[in-house]
């Protein structure tokens, strides 16, 4: 049987050569400090990627997603004591900026066709918080979340929408690309999603006024005078001349890394397709960019999906267990928490879930070794 002669991991960065030509031009200039003409091209390259005839977007590279977020709440004007309505099952950067502006997070259950916000669930929220300020919605593992219903949704109950599609870049909704259905939407790169510049993020605004404010917010709020001069709190998240070269090289082979990411995904599929396993959902309507291949044990079944974890990793093989929900972290115990069903989702979807190795430089013979690997579990 074959054994890999490294570790096969969950998902890493995959360089191609065009990034070092973008970062050779940073230092040749010297020009390594954050802002900068790299800077500069990276976001109108992403904005031009992601722009339709009739939805114009202002870009504004920052160090991390999460500082993206941040900013955004700050946009969507939350303050102490608001209300934000968010994606329960999640990672906790998501959620963590609305802390940061004072306002109090309410958890919104999953549905299961995309395992993401239920809409029924954010209904029954907004007739529980009617004085909600904003939502903020995640594409979990790169799949299109039902836009149509939530952003009516948001739009009836004057809710302003932010968009995390960290993990969902080149994704897409009945054709158009995930990041800018919101008010505001927010991707990263960090080191293990689809494009990285190693950390980085990006502020996707609706307004160019918007995403100037943001800037001064993020370039610590100096104000136009020959001295320093601060009239508000601000904050040093301005991405990298340098990390953004890699981020210009790295979008030249964006659609090709969604479609290795799908060939994944489809392999697993038919791999594991006679186990009492099913993969993560999408809807027909959506074009998801397989970040990371999950799957869900059948409820009925005695493996459970620490079985498989441990025997993976056994087997030197990397995997992680689904995001575990934030109305079960105890650093938001207390938080109110609002499903549809009588059964929580999320709570079953962590229960029996697993995400598996979805590395693009994986060749087809270490994950046959991975779905043999998980053959063996049962």
């Amino acid at each position: 049987m074959f054994k890999p002669s490294k570790r096969i991991m969950l998902s890493t960065p995959t360089m191609h050569g065009e990034e070092i030509k973008y970062v050779n031009e940073a230092f040749e200039r010297n020009w390594i400090a954050p802002l900068g003409f790299n800077c500069d091209a990276f976001e109108e390259e992403t904005v031009g990627y992601l722009n339709t005839a009739d939805n114009k977007l202002y870009g504004l590279s920052l160090c991390s997603g999460t500082s993206a977020l941040h900013l955004a709440v700050k946009l969507a004007g939350v303050r102490r004591g608001d209300i934000v309505l968010c994606s329960d099952m999640t990672f906790s950067a998501t959620v963590n900026p609305v802390s940061y502006e004072g306002g109090v997070q309410v958890f919104v259950d999953s549905e299961r066709e995309t395992w993401n916000m239920d809409p029924e669930a954010l209904e029954k929220a907004f007739k529980k918080y009617p004085q909600t300020k904003a939502v903020m919605l995640v594409h979990l593992y790169g799949t299109p979340s039902k836009m149509d219903e939530i952003t009516e949704i948001c739009k009836r109950h004057n809710a302003v929408l932010i968009e995390d599609a960290a993990e969902a870049l080149s994704a897409e909704y009945k054709g158009k690309k995930m990041g800018t259905f919101g008010k505001y939407g927010i991707i990263s790169f960090n080191g293990n999603k689809i494009i990285t510049t190693s950390g980085g993020g990006m502020l996707l605004t609706k307004e160019q006024q918007d995403r100037n404010k943001a800037f001064f917010w993020a370039t610590q709020a100096r104000e136009k005078a020959p001295w320093y001069q601060h009239e508000e709190i601000g904050y040093n998240y301005r991405m990298s001349n340098v990390v953004a070269g890699i981020g210009r090289g790295q979008l030249l082979h964006l659609d090709k890394h969604r479609q290795l990411k799908e060939n994944i995904y489809i392999r697993y599929k038919n791999g594991l397709k006679n186990l009492p396993v099913a993969m993560n959902p999408y809807l027909s309507c959506t074009l998801p960019n397989f970040w990371l291949s999950c799957i869900t044990i059948n409820k009925d079944c005695k493996v459970k999906f620490m079985d498989i974890y441990n025997k993976l990793n056994e087997a030197n093989i990397e995997s992680r267990p689904i995001w575990k929900p934030m109305h079960m972290q105890p650093v938001f115990k207390g938080h109110d928490y609002v499903q549809a069903e009588n059964n929580s989702v999320g709570e079953d979807i962590f229960s029996r879930g697993l995400c598996l190795p979805s590395d693009i430089k994986m060749t087809e013979e270490e994950q046959n070794y991975v779905i043999e690997v998980i053959k063996s579990c049962f």
